[in-house]
């Protein structure tokens, strides 16, 4: 199954700060100020880092729902290490709720196969061109 996402990106004006759309919806990424952006917003690797942990307590939440399962909540920490031979992230996930341990653990294989999670563990291609002067990019 084939899937269609798009995201435009923009900067002018104040320094790294990126105006993100969907179409829908509108959000911003910015640079830390040591860097020197004004830090008004996440950086671009905590944007990654936050789609997978989006992905990740929404397929919890409702994979459980379907099972009618007691999960309450989903607290899911992420850290990513970053190397020029590859980078590694850590995701630590906080079930809240009475559930048994086959619960659990069948919670824990169902978040290695949320979406986001399944495309990071993938080999990805990213194809870069430039649009024509006062053309857009799409």
């Amino acid at each position: 199954m084939s899937a269609t996402h798009t995201v435009t990106a923009s900067i002018a004006g104040t320094p790294y700060q990126v105006s993100l759309s969907d179409g829908a919806h509108h959000w911003l990424a910015d640079e830390p100020a040591d860097v020197g952006g004004g830090d008004t917003a996440p950086a671009p690797m905590e944007l990654l880092l936050s789609s997978l942990g989006a992905c990740t307590a929404i397929t919890l939440i409702m994979y459980a729902q379907r099972k009618q399962w007691p999960l309450t909540g989903v607290l899911v920490h992420l850290e990513m290490v970053v190397a020029a031979d590859g980078s590694d992230i850590t995701r630590i996930i906080t079930l809240e709720g009475e559930l048994d341990d086959a619960a659990r653990e069948r919670l824990l294989q169902i978040a290695k196969a949320c979406p986001v999670h399944k495309l990071m563990s993938n080999p990805i291609r990213v194809v870069s061109g430039l649009a024509k002067a006062g053309e857009s990019a799409l």
